[in-house]
C-alpha cells in the first residue's frame, strides 16, 4: 500500500553516522520540524549496485544539504557490516567516504513497514514459520517533508538503480509547491514556470 500522503512509519533502530560511528537509536523523529528527508533502501552491502548509488546521493549531498534536506540509507545488513564497508576504499569495492547516516534494519521491521521488504513470513504445511521471497529491501526512495509526511515514493526491482537527480529533483518541487502555491508539470525543473492549479493556467501552458 502507498504511503504517499501518511505518516512516515516511526522507528528507532541503529545507525552508522558520520561513515564511522555507531548509534543505537537513530529516529528520523529529530527531524520533525526541522528538515526534509530522502530515505532510501538498498538491498545488501558489498554488493555491485549499490554501491553506485550510495556515492551517488553522496556526492549530491551538498545539493540536497542547500535544500534543507537530509539523506539517510538503509538495508537489513548490520550495523557492524555497514561498518565495514564503510571503511573499505572504493577501490576495493568499499563506500568509504560517505557521511550521512545509514540505518541497521536488521528485524526487517523497517522495510516491511515502508512496504519494499522482497518477501514476507508464513508458514509451511507442518506449521513451521518460513520465509518467501528475499528477505531483503527494494530500491525504495521517499521523500518525507518537515511535518514527516511522505510526499514522494518510487519502488525499483534490484537490479534497476535509482536516478538521483530524480530524486534532487523532486525535493526542488516539492518545495517549489509549498512556498508559491503553483503545481508542477511534467519534466518541471528549477528553470522551467510552473503553473496555477487552474483550467486556464492549464491550457495556457499546454497551448505554448
Amino acid at each position: 500500500m502507498a504511503l504517499v500522503g501518511k505518516k512516515a512509519p516511526s522507528f528507532n533502530a541503529p545507525a552508522v553516522i558520520n561513515g564511522n560511528e555507531v548509534v543505537e537509536n537513530f529516529s528520523l523523529d529529530q527531524y520533525l520540524g526541522k528538515k526534509y528527508v530522502v530515505f532510501f533502501f538498498y538491498p545488501k552491502d558489498f554488493t555491485f549496485v549499490c554501491p553506485t548509488e550510495i556515492i551517488a546521493f553522496q556526492d549530491k549531498l551538498k545539493a540536497f544539504e542547500a535544500l534543507n534536506t537530509v539523506v539517510i540509507g538503509c538495508s537489513t545488513d548490520t550495523e557492524n557490516s555497514h561498518l565495514a564497508w564503510l571503511s573499505m576504499p572504493g577501490n576495493k569495492g568499499g563506500i568509504q567516504g560517505v557521511t550521512y547516516p545509514i540505518v541497521a534494519d536488521v528485524a526487517k521491521t523497517i522495510a516491511a513497514n515502508f512496504g519494499v521488504l522482497a518477501g514476507d513470513y508464513d508458514l509451511d504445511d507442518q506449521g513451521s514459520l518460513i520465509f518467501k521471497g528475499a528477505p531483503i529491501a527494494y530500491r525504495g526512495t521517499f521523500l518525507i517533508d518537515k511535518e514527516g509526511i511522505v510526499r514522494h515514493e518510487v519502488i525499483n526491482d534490484f537490479p534497476l538503480g535509482r536516478n538521483i537527480d530524480e530524486e534532487l529533483r523532486m525535493v526542488e518541487a516539492l518545495q517549489h509547491v509549498e512556498q508559491y502555491g503553483e503545481v508542477c508539470p511534467a519534466d518541471w525543473n528549477q528553470k522551467k514556470k510552473a503553473i496555477k492549479a487552474t483550467v486556464e493556467s492549464v491550457s495556457e501552458y499546454l497551448s505554448k
